[in-house]
C-alpha cells in the first residue's frame, strides 16, 4: 500500500530539488527515501526504479526550461528571439544545475512521443529557427549547433572554465551575435 502523502509528482519534485542541491548524479532512490524518512521500498509503488526516477526528473526539468524559454521568446523573431532563447537557456542552466544536468540525459524515444514538454521544445526551437528561413535538413543541423554552443558555454561557465578577465556576459553576447550571423548566412543544403 502506498505510504500516505507520497505521490510520484511529489517524489519527482523532491528529486529535482535534490539534484540542484547535490548534483544529478547524487539523485538515488536511497537519498530520496532518506529525505522523506522512509525505506527505499516505500518509493517503488510510485517510481519503478532509479532510471524511471531520473527520467521523470529530466521530463520535469525539460518542461520547466521550455516554459521559461517560451515566455522569453513570445512575440519575438530573428536575433531578438535567439537572444531571448539563449538567455533563458543559460539562466536555467546556471540557476538549476542539477535539473539542467537531467535535461542532458538520453530519454527513451517511446517517452518522447508522450512527453508534451519535449514536443513543445522542438516546436519552439524549430519555430524560432524558421524565422531564419531554414528547413530540413538544415533545421536539425542548426538545432545541433545551438544546443552544443549553449550547453558547452554553460558547462564551461558553471565549471569556472573561463579564466580570462573579460566579462563572461560580454562573451556570451558575442557568441549570440556570431550565431545570428551564422544562422542568417546558413550554408543551405542543395
Amino acid at each position: 500500500m502506498p505510504r500516505a502523502g507520497l505521490t510520484a509528482d511529489r517524489l519527482v519534485a523532491a528529486a529535482a530539488d535534490l539534484a540542484d542541491e547535490v548534483g544529478f548524479d547524487g539523485v538515488t532512490v536511497s537519498a530520496l527515501a532518506r529525505r522523506f524518512g522512509v525505506k527505499d521500498a516505500s518509493l517503488y509503488s510510485h517510481v519503478r526504479g532509479l532510471k524511471d526516477l531520473r527520467t521523470r526528473v529530466a521530463l520535469l526539468a525539460g518542461g520547466e526550461m521550455i516554459d521559461r524559454i517560451a515566455a522569453a521568446v513570445a512575440g519575438r523573431a530573428g536575433k531578438d528571439a535567439l537572444a531571448a532563447f539563449a538567455d533563458a537557456y543559460r539562466e536555467y542552466a546556471l540557476t538549476h544545475p542539477g535539473r539542467y544536468a537531467a535535461t542532458q540525459i538520453p530519454v527513451d524515444q517511446d517517452l518522447v512521443a508522450d512527453a508534451p514538454a519535449l514536443r513543445r521544445t522542438a516546436e519552439i526551437t524549430y519555430g524560432m529557427l524558421r524565422a531564419y528561413g531554414l528547413e530540413e535538413p538544415d533545421l536539425t543541423d542548426a538545432v545541433r549547433l545551438l544546443r552544443s554552443t549553449f550547453h558547452g558555454y554553460c558547462a564551461l561557465e558553471a565549471g569556472g572554465g573561463f579564466g580570462a578577465p573579460r566579462d563572461v556576459r560580454r562573451s556570451w553576447d558575442k557568441a549570440i551575435d556570431a550565431l545570428h550571423i551564422a544562422l542568417t548566412h546558413w550554408p543551405r543544403e542543395p
